[in-house]
């Protein structure tokens, strides 16, 4: 059936920001290469201390391994229905979302109706067949045109031991145990050469693309066929958009 609609929204305008360690450690992990693209043989053995997480060599000195580079949480043994849980490797095939154009600022946006949270299990999205496309093209005009697709990564963490008011299809008044914390949500954008672990009991948005063409994702988590012990979803009217197209989201794509 339909997750039910929160009762109340507070309309929020986000600026992504770059995925970035740092920035999405509330979060969850996210996940990089401390290498730049154009490295094409491992570095020198004494500057290896230097990368973040740090790595050995391996595979006969071809390779460096950075281990561990992100949690695997598996709490399914504390869920009420006692139901073992076990590992579970899909494939998503997620194709370009549908934008709003707001005239009077000029900017495309995405309009965010539904979050999702797992709260026994982290879930973990890596990007293939992305990172070898190019992040720009020149325009017929010269200017440089957006070609290797992107995502947003939406999150907002769990206001844990409390409760929110929200209504099913059928008119029917519901509670949300732990519902999102909209006062922290936040938006990042992320290119394909970066994965993201989302932090159990993190709310997220389902995976968004932007761009032309669609991105596959091979995602990692626990499971246990309970349905609201693997996934809880909430959906929201309208007032919360992610502006994709501004100058902020161009530079913060930069960045990366």
């Amino acid at each position: 059936m339909p997750p039910p609609t929160l009762t109340t929204t507070p309309p929020l305008n986000l600026h992504p920001a770059p995925l970035t360690p740092e920035a999405f450690s509330e979060f969850g992990t996210a996940i990089t290469s401390p290498l730049a693209r154009d490295i094409t043989t491992p570095p020198p053995e004494s500057t290896l201390k230097s990368l973040s997480p740090v790595p050995v060599l391996a595979n006969q000195s071809s390779a460096l391994k950075y281990s561990p580079i992100g949690p695997m949480t598996d709490t399914y043994s504390t869920a009420p229905s006692g139901q073992p849980s076990s590992a579970r490797m899909t494939m998503f095939s997620c194709f370009p979302r549908k934008l709003r154009h707001v005239a009077r600022q000029n900017v495309n946006v995405f309009d965010v109706r539904i979050l999702e949270r797992h709260p026994y299990t982290t879930q973990t999205f890596t990007p293939i067949d992305l990172s070898s496309q190019p992040k720009t093209t020149t325009g017929a005009g010269g200017e440089l045109v957006e070609e290797e697709p992107f995502y947003l990564v939406i999150v907002a963490p769990s206001l844990k031991g409390t409760t929110a008011t929200a209504r099913t299809d059928e008119g029917e008044t519901v509670n949300v145990v732990d519902p999102p914390d909209l006062s922290r949500l936040r938006a990042f954008v992320a290119r394909g050469g970066q994965a993201v672990t989302y932090g159990a009991g993190t709310w997220h948005a389902p995976m968004v693309v932007i761009g032309k063409r669609r991105v596959d994702f091979v995602v990692v988590q626990f499971m246990n066929g309970v349905g609201d012990e693997d996934c809880q979803e909430v959906r929201f009217g309208e007032g919360i958009a992610v502006e994709v197209s501004g100058e902020g989201t161009k530079k913060a794509l930069a960045k990366l």
